[in-house]
This record gives C-alpha cells, sequence and structure tokens, in this order.
C-alpha cells in the first residue's frame, strides 16, 4: 500500500536567484493520494491524520526524484488532507493531501560544486548533492593533462590538480533523465572563468553558493 502520485499544481524557484537565471532548489506544491490500510482505519481525528501524515513521509522518501522536479530533498508543509474515498475491493481508503515540498533539479548553465569520485582517462565522476554521476569530459578540463598512475589524477601547467575527492566548481551543460533508475546523469565542463578546483574545501555541498 502507498500513495498515487499526481503531477504539480504549482512550481515557484526559490528567492536564491543568480541574475534571472533558473536556480536548482524548487519550491513545489504537490497533490498525492495516500493510501490508509483498512486495519489501520480505528485511528479517530489527530490520531488518523498522523497515520497519513506518516504513511505520506514513506512515500515521500520512496520516490526519490522525477522528470519533472528533480530529486525530492523536503517535505515542508501539509497544506490540506482531503476526504477519504473507500476502495471496493480491498476496503483500503485513499486520502488526497496537498503539500509543500523542496526539490533539487539541475539548469543548463548553473555553476555548482561537485566532489571527484572517479578519475578516468577520458574525465572524472563526481557527486553533486544527491546526484551520483555528474561526468566531466577531459575534452572540458581546459589545459588539464591525464597522468596515469596508482592515484590517477589530471595536472595542468600551473601544477592545479583534479584528483579524487577534489572539489571541483562547474558548469552544468546538460543533464539527462534515466527512467528505468529513477535518477539524473549530468555533463558538465570547466569552459568559463573562476572554474576548476576549489582550494581549501575538502568537501562540497550542493547547498554552497558558488
Amino acid at each position: 500500500m502507498g500513495m498515487v502520485w499526481r503531477r504539480a499544481r504549482k512550481d515557484t524557484f526559490l528567492t536564491r536567484i543568480q541574475g534571472k537565471r533558473k536556480t536548482m532548489f524548487l519550491k513545489t506544491e504537490l497533490q498525492w493520494n495516500v493510501v490508509i490500510p483498512a486495519e489501520s482505519l480505528d485511528a479517530k481525528g489527530l490520531m488518523l491524520q498522523k497515520a497519513i501524515i506518516v504513511r505520506l513521509l514513506d512515500d515521500f522518501a520512496k520516490r526519490k526524484a522525477t522528470k519533472d522536479l528533480g530529486y525530492l530533498l523536503a517535505l515542508t508543509t501539509v497544506e490540506k488532507i482531503g476526504e477519504g474515498k473507500v476502495r471496493q475491493h480491498t476496503g483500503d481508503v485513499l486520502f488526497p493531501v496537498t503539500f509543500s515540498a523542496i526539490s533539487f533539479k539541475l539548469f543548463r548553465g548553473e555553476i555548482l560544486k561537485g566532489v571527484v569520485h572517479k578519475v578516468l582517462k577520458q574525465g572524472v565522476i563526481l557527486r553533486c548533492g544527491p546526484i551520483e554521476n555528474v561526468y566531466l569530459s577531459s575534452s572540458k578540463m581546459l589545459d588539464y593533462n591525464y597522468v596515469p598512475g596508482e592515484n590517477p589524477i589530471f595536472l595542468n601547467a600551473k601544477s592545479s590538480k583534479i584528483e579524487k575527492g577534489t572539489t571541483l566548481r562547474f558548469i552544468v551543460i546538460g543533464a539527462k533523465w534515466l527512467e528505468a533508475e529513477r535518477e539524473f546523469q549530468a555533463l558538465v565542463g570547466l569552459h568559463a572563468d573562476y572554474l576548476g578546483p576549489v582550494s581549501g574545501a575538502p568537501s562540497a555541498s550542493m547547498y554552497d553558493l558558488p
């Protein structure tokens, strides 16, 4: 038993704006149908409301991400719990619940930070917030050359290194939604000013301002 997902009713961008560009955090109003099993319907009043919210939170955590909204990060406010409708064959009750949530989605041209977790001859793979597969091709690393070895790195003429654990500031070139895995892959580059390794930053968070 779980939720029946409906499309978002309203999307608004949060106030962290860089010029007129879109930002990666979205505040969204959603309506999901939450199913409460028949055996849990003895609860009344506040107890029933609590059961609905607990199930909603569980469904929210399992949903992970959607193509339109990106990664679901936090459920912020339950706006309304509608009247329940009984399912004839099971006796379970379906409650329409309207709530607000914050999600994370990459946009082309966005400047973000990520941490390198794999170094390949063709480029590096980074983590950025909930996204595990952010690919930086060697062709998008201006002036960096691959140096093989037990712990391979990319190195430029100024001795700037890109290795496992390096925090990089990059620009998003594009993102692809993988329906089967319910996740995104992203292609990024360093082909702009002030991009590359971030000095004095052992780790990076998607919440950091570029």
